[in-house]
């Protein structure tokens, strides 16, 4: 006998002390979708997110990017009565290029602007690479805007657990990583939920519903083919699905969590929700609406209106763990091939990569790669040099203007050096498979395992020579220090 439906209240999470959101956060994402025929109605769109404030579903989460999502947002909370309270989640993703504290400040206000407010709930922040160090610089002067009060909190969005511990040790006061996590991309249950229990980080999962391909909709229908996709949400997880092995292993998993649907009178879309939500360290699922057009009011409040036993777990995992992973590890989908995209690569946001250093020709059949720390100045040397097909990176530490990176955490100091390295060298035409030799110098004996690991989850794929010293290292706080070669025959 199939259970009668349930539905209830939805649960609240408090991120942090004074920010409580919704467990099932409303995605605006689909605003830019539905705008490719032209801007909506930013007050007739904001009464369509009225039935979601009333229905207890008050956090909305958006970007600067998806279309007038801001505007809209903003609308609805100004015409709200003042004791009907929102939580308007939004992201700053500025293409790759060089920012300064006063472009970081304007795009915050252009943002308040938007949202007819005098502080982002919360600001969350996407770095396109890590191997140009101006990621760091933009979330220091984010920091900088939280402490002025612009900002209420901070989170980041798309970022891989070392990047996101570097951020941490570097002194950034992070509530939240918002990344793809569903029954098809498990990548944030291994090192990101470490890293949340280990520093009260908490995650906001989107993707969970993979586009609205776990759903009832799509059980036991016959591949759409890219060319029957109708959104670019679809476009996106349609790639995430042939990459976790196509459409046929898709409808396996698909008639296992139907089956655990059945036995709890809920909707696939509610056991793939329930499922993310029971994960370690998950604050909040998002979920896109196509406001004007569809809504998942109801639906959603049956997430909150039953559990799954263990049994029913059991289930949804075994039928999870017969795809294929999806690679790498969080956010790299936007990081390096395959692009999990909707257009498959990264042409819908930005032309090119600049150069993460400053380049100088000569002396000689010389190019050398400038980082802009004091000592070399100093000392007279470059971070790296490129002679023919051969590139020297000088020994590294993980300084950034007058800043120690990674605080007292030989990993993330680690991670941040090899960046610098990567940026090095991908200034001077080569990139990190290319490195053929590291040299490591630790000053603490009791560092070597914390920098092997860092070593080792950054070149595992290159296997490059390696040589790990014990060494005393000059200056305070340094940990570890790396020198490398690459050659580009």
């Amino acid at each position: 006998m199939t259970p009668t439906l349930r539905a209830s209240e939805p649960h609240r999470f408090a991120l942090a002390p004074d920010l409580e959101i919704s467990r099932v956060v409303t995605g605006l994402w689909q605003i830019a979708d539905l705008e490719r025929d032209g801007k909506l109605d930013a007050g007739q769109t904001a009464e369509t997110m009225r039935p979601y404030v009333k229905a207890g579903f008050s956090t909305f989460d958006m970007a600067d990017h998806y279309g007038s999502a801001e505007d809209i947002a903003g609308a609805l909370r100004a015409s709200l009565d003042p004791a009907a309270t929102v939580q308007l989640l939004t992201k700053w993703v500025p293409k790759p290029g060089s920012y300064s504290r006063e472009d970081v400040r304007a795009a915050v206000e252009i943002s308040l602007g938007r949202l007819q407010s005098d502080a982002i709930d919360l600001l969350q922040f996407h770095a396109w690479r890590y191997s140009d160090p101006g990621w760091l610089d933009c979330l220091f002067w984010l920091q900088e805007l939280k402490e002025e009060g612009l900002i209420r909190h901070l989170g980041v969005t798309n970022f891989d657990a070392p990047h996101a511990r570097m951020a941490l040790s570097s002194g950034v006061d992070l509530v939240s990583n918002q990344v793809c996590y569903s029954l098809i991309d498990q990548r944030p249950s291994g090192a990101m939920t470490e890293l949340c229990a280990e520093t009260g980080l908490h995650m906001l999962a989107f993707g969970t519903l993979a586009g609205g391909f776990l759903s009832d909709r799509w059980v036991g229908v016959a591949d759409p083919t890219p060319q029957g996709l109708e959104t670019w949400s679809q476009m996106k997880y349609y790639r995430f699905i042939e990459v976790a092995g196509g459409w046929d292993v898709f409808q396996t998993l698909l008639r296992a969590v139907r089956e655990v649907a059945d036995k709890h009178g809920v909707s696939v879309a509610n056991v793939a929700s329930r499922y993310v939500l029971d994960r370690p360290g998950v604050a909040a699922v998002i979920v896109g609406a196509r406001l004007g057009v569809s809504e998942n009011i109801e639906d959603s409040r049956h997430v909150f209106g039953f559990r799954l036993d263990h049994e029913d777990e059991h289930r949804l995992a075994g039928a999870a763990a017969a795809l294929t992973p999806i690679p790498g590890d969080s956010g790299d989908e936007y990081r390096r091939p395959p692009f999990l995209t909707a257009s498959g690569d990264l042409s819908d946001h930005f032309d090119t990569f600049p150069a993460p250093y400053e380049t100088v020709e000569g002396p000689g059949a010389r190019t050398r790669a400038l980082s802009g720390t004091v000592w070399e100045d100093l000392a007279g040397f470059s971070r790296a040099v490129r002679q023919g097909h051969r590139i020297l990176v000088s020994g590294t530490t993980a300084t950034h203007g007058d800043r120690l990176i990674g605080g007292d955490d030989p990993a993330a100091q680690t991670h941040f050096i090899i960046d610098k390295i990567e940026g090095a060298i991908q200034s001077l035409g080569g990139s990190l498979e290319d490195v053929i030799r590291t040299r490591i110098y630790i000053d603490d004996e009791g560092d070597w395992e914390p920098v092997s690991r860092a070593h080792g989850l950054r070149f595992a794929h290159v296997r490059p020579t390696n040589t790990l010293v014990k060494a005393g290292l000059i200056g305070d706080g340094y940990l570890v220090e790396i020198e490398a070669e690459a050659s580009l025959e």
